[in-house]
């Protein structure tokens, strides 16, 4: 859930974090500092840290979990985002402003098609990374199978660790097979 919540907010701010778009005005230099400042504070605490930040301010829960992972997955994916917008070959978006097309659609038709393939591959790393965090991000009472797991620690019931511990593993071999497979399509 996170990582699908992460998507529409992170498209939409990795626009104003690129340079390359925001040269223009001064309006626009102050948006790219903003919104690049922004992301990387965010980006600087670890999910574990904004669990815990919102279990304080939501209680223990998958909520809080989904929360936590859900900013930190906002201003990973804006930043990887950003910079790939950043790299674009800037020859069709002189073409299509030249034909006096507006602002949108040179976005929509001058970049958004050179960016979408490394953005899906993006989000699906990303997607990847949610999976293997939401058990740490459980541990300490954000949910998932975390929240499971740290009983049977606690308790010392061994077995049962074991035997969760394999199925988180088996869990994330199977989710990077399959997110191989998908980028493999892709490119």
């Amino acid at each position: 859930m996170a990582t699908a919540f992460a998507i529409p907010v992170a498209f939409a701010l990795s626009f104003p974090a690129a340079r390359n778009l925001t040269r223009g005005s001064g309006v626009a230099r102050l948006t790219y500092s903003v919104t690049r400042t922004t992301m990387n504070f965010v980006r600087a605490v670890e999910p574990l840290v904004w669990a815990l930040i919102f279990i304080s301010w939501v209680g223990i829960g998958p909520l809080a979990g989904v929360l936590a992972l859900w900013v930190h997955s906002v201003a990973s994916l804006t930043k990887l985002y950003s910079e790939q917008i950043e790299s674009i070959d800037s020859g069709p978006m002189d073409a299509i402003t030249a034909t006096g097309a507006s602002t949108l659609q040179v976005l929509r038709y001058g970049v958004v098609p050179q960016v979408v393939p490394p953005f899906l591959s993006f989000t699906i790393y990303r997607w990847d990374i949610n999976v293997r965090m939401s058990t740490i991000i459980g541990f300490v009472g954000g949910g998932g199978i975390g929240y499971i797991l740290k009983p049977r620690v606690d308790l010392g019931e061994w077995g049962e660790v074991g035997t969760l511990v394999l199925l988180i593993a088996v869990a994330v071999w199977v989710m990077d097979l399959v997110s191989a497979r998908i980028r493999e399509r892709i490119v």
